[in-house]
């Protein structure tokens, strides 16, 4: 593989052979499948023309999904410059994780506790 080696590319290249060993659940398939067909034409084009040159632009759509790397490369950086803000200057840990989703409406419901809890 080149340098210029993408996620999407990985995913074209192993994700067959990944999926018919692997148990995949519908998630994580419908991720793959947004990832593979990002800004590929798959969801739709978009077709600039310019009015004084008559030159024709084509802007492929993005699948948008919070997984796929090439979407969310842009707001994951607005998202560390807006953060840069608060961190103070000491060394710490940024750690995320999930909880089940059965958890999610106990959560919702008294976040103030659990969130500080956490």
């Amino acid at each position: 593989m080149s340098k210029d080696c993408t996620i999407q590319d990985v995913f074209h290249r192993f994700y067959s052979s990944f999926e018919s060993t692997h148990s995949i659940s519908p998630a994580q398939q419908k991720a793959a499948y947004h990832i593979m067909n990002c800004k590929t034409g798959a969801f739709g084009v978009n077709v600039s023309v310019c009015e004084d040159c008559g030159c024709m632009s084509v802007h492929y759509n993005s699948c948008r999904d919070r997984c796929c790397p090439m979407c969310q490369e842009f707001p994951k950086e607005k998202w560390v410059d807006a953060r840069r803000e608060d961190i103070l200057d000491a060394p710490y840990f940024h750690v995320v994780f999930t909880v089940p989703e059965e958890l999610n409406p106990i959560i919702y419901s008294n976040q103030k506790f659990l969130y500080s809890a956490l």
